[in-house]
């Protein structure tokens, strides 16, 4: 599932936006967020998802389970 920003939490540090490598995350009405379609949680690039890793608040980017699971292509 691809990963959301609990809009709420974000401080609007943009500590996110370049560490995405699918250029999934931009800033809209004050605060960032993920593009769905776009994320892959960094499979194929990191261990664990880059936004997840560098926001300074925790819980911030969360799982979106609203959104069916990204699946690499074989």
């Amino acid at each position: 599932m691809p990963l959301k920003i609990i809009s709420s939490n974000c401080t609007s540090c943009s500590a996110c936006e370049p560490e995405c490598p699918n250029v999934a995350i931009f800033e809209k009405g004050g605060t960032f967020v993920i593009n769905p379609k776009k994320c892959t949680e960094c499979i194929g690039h990191f261990d664990a998802p880059q936004c997840a890793a560098v926001c300074p608040i925790e819980d911030t980017c969360v799982i979106d389970d609203s959104v069916p699971r990204y699946q690499a292509p074989a």
